[in-house]
């Protein structure tokens, strides 16, 4: 009765249905963002929490194992994804799940730990696939098994996975193109400083970007595309050889958070205040950048709400057979310096500075 009670009142104060509360709170689609957020506003001040454990443990099957397999680098981003995914876990563990956690040092080191975890009986996975064409089968052969494979952030779009859940790649790109058309000027030239090509992220980010710049600057050219394999010493080099190749380059769009090698390698040539620069997401030690100018805006992916988001689809899937959506696919945000203490990331960085400076 109290459950009720509450679900009603939630749907009275936020003026939407019962049925779009209930999306809201476990995370499903179906309902715009704002919606979303004002109805989860609402409950938490209300104090309300749907009884998820007793929903989950009514289900006369309690011994559901789901794998996890993401890297642990590059950190800035893939920390804010695990923080989402232990924040879910956390919900879910009552119910009698257990998640197995198989984390792997880079993107691209997925197809050991997949093999141990198929080998391992699991009931479902949630992976980023930094190699798609290697994973491929893999995926395919745990899907014809039964097992229900969700990846978060990066895709294999050819495979049988179940879901996706990430920011739509190409118009991440798209947004990156149009903002960089804006800052530079007529017959600019311009580089994307990618991660990998074979990742379908990264590759979806530069077909959005190739689209977009030349559409919103007729006259500008990208001049390279350069893959720096999330490594920071060869995307430093690479960036520093291609400054001396093009010394007129007017913009660099770095399209994975891996930018902080870009940073030293334009201050290393004395171009930091020439070359404008679109990044990837945020962290704490881009602050200097976005107020210095350097970085005229980043593409925000919401790593945090991907991991629960995808930690959220496979659950409910697994527990009360809610249908997987084939794609998952979150807004990005335009970071500006004028937005930039908004944002998740800046916030815990200061609240963390603030901790410290108050228990010294």
């Amino acid at each position: 009765m109290k459950k009720k009670v509450g679900v009603h009142r939630v749907a009275d104060l936020a003026k939407v249905s019962i049925g779009t509360v209930d999306r809201a709170l476990h995370g499903r689609a179906g309902i715009n963002e704002k919606t979303r957020e004002r109805v989860l506003r609402i409950a938490h001040e209300l104090g309300y929490e749907p009884n998820l454990a007793a929903r989950a443990l009514s289900k006369s099957r309690t011994d559901i194992r789901i794998g996890v397999c993401l890297p642990r680098e590059i950190h800035f981003f893939y920390d804010q994804l695990w923080e989402g995914i232990y924040d879910e876990v956390r919900r879910y563990r009552d119910y009698g799940i257990d998640f197995l956690f198989r984390p792997v040092p880079e993107l691209g080191g997925e197809v050991e730990p997949l093999k141990k975890m198929l080998r391992g009986g699991v009931h479902g996975i949630i992976l980023t696939a930094g190699r798609p064409a290697e994973i491929t089968p893999l995926i395919n052969a745990a899907e014809d098994k039964g097992v229900r494979v969700v990846c978060v952030s990066t895709d294999a779009p050819d495979s049988k996975r179940s879901s996706i859940v990430c920011v739509e790649p190409r118009l991440n790109g798209l947004l990156a193109g149009e903002l960089m058309a804006k800052f530079v000027p007529a017959k600019a030239k311009v580089a994307i400083v990618t991660g990998m090509l074979r990742t379908e992220n990264h590759a979806k980010k530069c077909e959005g970007f190739s689209e977009a710049f030349p559409q919103f600057s007729p006259t500008g050219r990208i001049a390279e595309v350069i893959e720096g394999h999330e490594d920071e010493e060869e995307c430093r080099r690479k960036v520093h050889d291609l400054l001396v190749r093009v010394p007129d380059l007017a913009g660099i769009y770095v399209n994975t958070v891996n930018c902080l090698p870009v940073f030293g390698a334009l201050e290393a040539r004395g171009m930091s205040a020439k070359v404008k620069l679109i990044t990837t997401d945020l962290f704490h030690e881009m602050v200097p950048y976005f107020e210095s100018r350097m970085i005229c805006a980043s593409i925000y992916q919401r790593p945090y709400q991907q991991g629960r988001n995808a930690v959220n689809a496979i659950a409910e899937h697994l527990t009360h057979n809610v249908p997987l959506a084939a794609t998952n696919y979150l807004n990005p945000s335009i970071v500006l310096q004028s937005n930039l203490y908004h944002f998740r990331e800046i916030k815990q960085a200061q609240q963390a500075a603030e901790k410290e400076s108050a228990a010294s």
